[in-house]
């Protein structure tokens, strides 16, 4: 089947869809989740793990599952990831016990770590060049504009009960028929282990510093899902509602800046686009901090949309480039771990320091940090151009 076929295309956008999904969809939840499990040691510290806890197994299974479709193909595991991401998905919806959400979390996590690995090298596979860049930004705009939905959905559900969005994770059972149907093993994606091993493939080791650098943005950008929930609280917003609105604000942005990623590539490395998304990072946490308002924290969640809709292509197809094809899996898979590590420890890092200090201290003290990534990334762009 043609690559370039709008079958194709819908089915690699529809499976990219359910990534974000799978993290934020709960979100406006997290306040009535923490008040129902109150009582139990640790509960509220427990709803909020329920947040990030699919990012540590997408970080466990990514890699391996990039190791696996490198020796078997692509495609094998795919169909089962989506049937276990509805089933763990929904298990919130039907358990009233929290031990066992996580569970459920957990093997969301390790649905997700599959079908984004398979997903990504898929896009790699099938693209090269100028298509690649463009659908990259177009997978990542997609995957922004599913979050808008989910995370607002979920917010007007978390409305009726804090259990009904999880009844959301089921849709991967409609798109299941569209990745089986319509999404072709690339010719050449099987790739024995053996063969790799004697001809000692390996990506340059400047990998390491983009994966790396992915954990480091989703440490700094992840603390908004879990903690604007809280902070918004803390400002007189009652209405779950509203909370999904203003952190769909954040992945609406995200999708207009990732949509449009392309063009700016053609016109910039990839340092200097580095330095524009942490730029803008830098912003959009000065803006938070400063602001008291819901409006001006919802501006400050747009601004900070447009920069991780920069940076989350820019480092893909960094990655993409820097990778032979014959352990492409493989590397992307890291690529995923690092970048769900990062939403992982996101909570581990920065909420201490939101129990010592202010939250308005900590939204400054990460405004200065991504400034000086900023700085720096500017600094050295070009050292962040290789060769494609």
């Amino acid at each position: 089947m043609d690559h370039n076929s709008a079958k194709v295309k819908t089915s690699l956008l529809l499976v990219s869809s359910l990534t974000i999904a799978s993290m934020i969809t709960i979100s406006a939840s997290l306040p009535d989740m923490s008040a129902q499990f109150k009582d139990l040691p640790e509960g509220p510290s427990l709803v909020k793990l329920s947040l990030s806890l699919p990012a540590l197994f997408i970080a466990l299974t990514a890699t391996l599952a990039g190791a696996f479709i490198d020796r078997a193909g692509r495609l094998k595991l795919l169909g089962a990831a989506l049937v276990l991401y509805a089933v763990a998905g929904s298990s919130g919806f039907w358990l009233n016990n929290i031990y066992g959400i996580l569970a459920g979390r957990a093997l969301l996590g390790v649905s997700v770590g599959i079908s984004m690995t398979i997903v990504t090298t898929l896009v790699a596979d099938y693209y090269q060049g100028q298509a690649r860049q463009q659908f990259a930004g177009l997978q990542i705009a997609v995957m922004s504009v599913a979050g808008i939905l989910f995370i607002t959905l979920g917010g007007f559900l978390a409305d009726i009960s804090w259990e009904t969005p999880f009844l959301l994770y089921l849709f991967a059972l409609a798109i299941l028929p569209f990745a089986l149907r319509f999404l072709p093993e690339p010719a050449s994606a099987a790739v024995a282990t053996d063969t790799t091993t004697k001809t000692g493939v390996k990506s340059p080791p400047m990998i390491w510093l983009v994966f790396i650098n992915v954990m480091l943005m989703w440490v700094l950008f992840f603390i908004l899902p879990i903690q604007i929930p809280f902070y918004l609280k803390d400002l007189g917003v009652e209405k779950n509602s509203l909370i999904g609105i203003a952190i769909a604000g954040s992945t609406l942005s995200s999708a207009i800046s990732s949509f449009n990623y392309a063009r700016l590539k053609g016109r910039f490395s990839h340092g200097v686009i580095f330095g524009l998304g942490y730029g803008l990072m830098a912003l959009a946490f000065l803006v938070i901090a400063l602001g008291h308002t819901y409006s001006l924290v919802v501006i400050g969640l747009v601004i900070a949309g447009l920069g991780m809709g920069l940076l989350i292509p820019n480092a893909n197809i960094l990655v993409m480039q820097l990778a032979p094809p014959s352990i492409r899996g493989r590397e992307i898979g890291k690529l995923t771990t690092f970048w769900f590590l990062g939403q992982f420890i996101a909570p581990l890092v920065i909420l201490p320091f939101i129990n010592e200090y202010s939250q308005t201290s900590v939204f400054g003290g990460i405004a200065i940090i991504t400034g000086i990534l900023c700085i720096f990334f500017f600094l050295s762009h070009k050292y962040w151009s290789p060769q494609a």
